[in-house]
């Protein structure tokens, strides 16, 4: 059994209080019957007189009658010392122990509420340390702080520390977005510039077949790379809280996103197929959108020919859940965990290639975890994957109806 720290400074302090108690009983009682011990017994000695009318007794005899009145008086004084001894040891220790019983109880009662008053700060800080870290994201709930107030001992300053630590961390995650969001936007302007220039080479009546197949393979290289950039700003806003949520229902999410997407489909020869119904979720629109684009393009482009794509959606244990399936070649089941980091392929492949920038399942466990939910793919026996993400269910809106003032107007 394992007990918390209160309950083990309880233990110590009542502990040593009992050792305490028990040790001053001892050496009270010690005292006391030594001093039970030093008292002699005080005899008077009486002189017997005759009774009148009778004739003194001679010297001899009575001084053995006073031996006698003596050695009983000696007699009694004893039996009465040891009574009054054994009666005052017994209520000294039974009184005694009660009392200290009484006391220890109490001290231990004070002592439970004592700790409980000390030890509150150090429940606050592992209360605000167990908030950040079991946020969705490691960069999440770091602008909480502690600020304890109080005199400034080891607790103080150990909540000072904590809370100078996570303003430093906070500090850091922050930079880190505004500088991804920072160098996207500008890299967008060159490479915009440079596609204009491409463009504008290409389509001039002089331009070569050379220069116009030069022109297609630097476009090609130009859409990756818009794409990475357009993938790293929504990574960076994906990695921010939702502050602003609205009920969204995935079924009508899964409908838009197939269809912008069916072109694709059918020029590599993969059939989409869906099987949706309400999943109700709360959050941002355009990023859930992103969600479900992001994974039906990674089962799209990652297939075989002739392959398949699925993409359902439902309500299941109070969460709104969407799951996309697709064939494709095996994957390896220790490999899941690295397709989730960014600029991280199955094949390894960082050649320029129309699979995308290796970032479209970090987008999409970014935004599910912004959004308060969870992202787990697992391994198709056939090849493929299943991705299945989890999100908070949300009631939909109720729909607005006319009072009866408005009816009548």
């Amino acid at each position: 059994m394992r007990l918390s720290l209160r309950a083990r400074l309880t233990l110590t302090y009542g502990g040593l209080f009992l050792v305490a108690g028990v040790v001053l009983l001892g050496a009270t009682y010690a005292l006391f019957d030594q001093q039970l011990s030093r008292s002699g017994t005080k005899v008077l000695a009486t002189r017997l007189n005759p009774a009148p009318g009778t004739a003194p007794q001679t010297g001899a005899a009575q001084e053995a009658a006073q031996e006698k009145v003596m050695a009983d008086a000696d007699r009694w004084m004893r039996d009465q010392r040891e009574e009054l001894h054994d009666a005052a040891v017994t209520s000294l220790v039974t009184q005694g122990s009660i009392a200290l019983l009484v006391v220890g109880g109490a001290a231990a009662g004070f002592g439970w509420l004592i700790a409980g008053q000390v030890l509150s700060p150090l429940h606050r800080v592992t209360e605000t340390a167990r908030r950040i870290a079991g946020s969705p994201a490691a960069d999440r709930g770091l602008h909480e702080r502690i600020a304890l107030r109080g005199p400034r001992d080891e607790v103080k300053e150990l909540a000072d520390t904590f809370d100078a630590m996570v303003e430093r961390l906070d500090r850091s995650f922050d930079g880190q977005r505004r500088f991804v969001a920072n160098a996207s936007h500008e890299l967008r302007t060159p490479l915009t510039l440079g596609r204009a220039l491409v463009e504008v080479a290409m389509h001039r009546e002089s331009a070569s077949p050379d220069v116009r197949q030069l022109g297609e393979t630097l476009l090609q290289i130009n859409t990756r790379h818009e794409r990475l950039i357009t993938g790293l700003l929504l990574l960076a806003r994906s990695e921010n809280e939702i502050t602003t949520r609205a009920p969204v229902d995935l079924a009508d999410v899964v409908a838009h996103v197939t269809a912008q997407t069916a072109l694709e489909a059918d020029g590599s020869g993969i059939t989409v197929g869906t099987d949706t119904a309400e999943a109700m979720t709360a959050g941002d629109a355009l990023l859930l959108e992103r969600v479900v684009q992001n994974l039906l393009e990674n089962g799209l482009r990652h297939n075989t020919g002739s392959g398949w794509v699925t993409v359902s959606c439902r309500t299941e244990g109070g969460r709104a859940v969407l799951e996309v399936a697709n064939s494709g070649p095996a994957v390896p089941p220790y490999e899941i965990p690295a397709l989730f980091e960014p600029f991280r392929r199955l094949d390894g492949d960082r050649l320029v290639t129309a699979k995308g920038a290796g970032l479209g399942l970090s987008i999409v466990q970014s935004i599910v975890r912004a959004h308060n939910g969870t992202v787990t793919a697992a391994p198709r026996r056939e090849g493929g994957l299943t991705v299945t993400v989890a999100l908070p269910s949300a009631e939909p809106e109720p729909e607005h109806r006319p009072g009866p003032l408005a009816a009548r107007a």
